[in-house]
């Protein structure tokens, strides 16, 4: 058994670069265009940006949370943190694909079910980390860990999954409903919780 601090601090940079990644899908307009037309062209790109940072940003946030709660490590837990964080770290590639596709007319539900499919893998892989953690009686929990916090972190980790993939399904129905459920799950999980670890992204 380890600290976690290494393991935080590696997770912290994919997350970094990830989120800052992001960026790069905007182009910059050429000197000779029309700024202000330029960028109106561009509103998939800003519009995927914004619910891509703050997907990924809230992502951090609630791993910072699961920190507080898990307290050791060990080499299968490490491993099972790096392919989540694989996946952290695809995130600006489905964006991109995202950017470029919305009002396009060309594959946009596609590029949707990309994006919304990492969303989901990576909520999988909270559960992953979640219940190798919690289980074999907590075996990498921080000591004094309340049973129903345990609880409750296993059942908000749950519904993450879940609401992803049906977020990602309102793409067969129009894919700027889908884009809009992805913001506002973003901000569902950014609202403060009453109680200590009551919900949980994943």
């Amino acid at each position: 058994m380890t600290e976690t601090g290494r393991l935080e601090t590696f997770s912290d940079g994919v997350f970094a670069i990830a989120i800052t990644l992001l960026v790069l899908g905007i182009g910059v307009p050429e000197p000779d265009e029309p700024l202000l037309a330029a960028l109106v062209d561009q509103w998939p790109a800003f519009v995927a940006y914004v619910v891509s940072f703050l997907t990924i940003g809230i992502m951090w946030v609630n791993h910072h949370q699961l920190f507080l709660l898990i307290g050791r490590s060990n080499m299968t837990f490490a491993l099972i943190h790096v392919v989540f964080l694989m996946f952290v770290a695809f995130l600006p590639f489905p964006t991109d694909v995202m950017a470029e596709r919305l009002g396009s007319g060309v594959d946009e539900v596609a590029a949707m079910l990309l994006f919304g499919g990492t969303t989901v893998a990576i909520a999988v892989m909270y559960n992953v980390i979640w219940l190798y953690a919690a289980g074999g009686g907590g075996r990498l929990l921080r000591s004094g860990i309340d049973e129903e916090i345990r609880r409750a972190g296993a059942r908000g980790y749950q519904y993450g999954p879940i609401g992803y993939l049906l977020i990602t399904l309102l793409a067969f129905v129009n894919p700027l409903i889908s884009l809009a459920g992805f913001a506002a799950y973003a901000i569902y999980w950014a609202l403060p919780v009453s109680g200590p670890q009551t919900r949980s992204e994943g």
